[in-house]
């Protein structure tokens, strides 16, 4: 087929925007954000190379940290405060609201981040 340079750049530019709408809708429908809720009560995290070091930890519901955050503060080098949802896993947050630490959503109930130093730490969060 043949066309002119005119309508073979229209139906590029028309091709790359129908992939692109539907390319975030197919994401964005594909990572649900998970509800507070959802993820409040005991946790449990490890260090990836020593995973015979375990600290319990709270998510309280406000978003906020409960106890064993004193634990991390070795491994984080900084206090854990709060903690929200992301699309794709759970992050957590120091005094100024900033992310100390990002953990990946691995399968149900575990999650995976990597401290600033390198450290891999371990989320879990048992079934009750």
């Amino acid at each position: 087929m043949i066309c002119n340079a005119f309508t073979c750049k229209t139906n590029v530019w028309l091709l790359a925007a129908f992939m692109m709408f539907f390319g975030d809708i197919a994401m964005a429908s594909s990572l649900k954000l998970a509800d507070p809720s959802e993820l409040a009560g005991k946790w449990r995290v490890t260090q990836q190379d020593n995973p015979s070091i375990v600290c319990p930890l709270e998510f309280k519901a406000n978003q906020t940290l409960g106890d064993g955050t004193e634990c991390l503060v070795e491994w984080l080098e900084e206090q854990p405060i709060g903690w929200f949802p992301e699309p794709d896993g759970i992050a957590l947050t120091g005094k100024e609201g900033s992310k100390i630490v990002f953990f990946s959503r691995q399968r149900d109930g575990l999650y995976r981040g990597t401290s600033k130093s390198g450290l891999i730490i371990i989320l879990e969060h048992p079934l009750d």
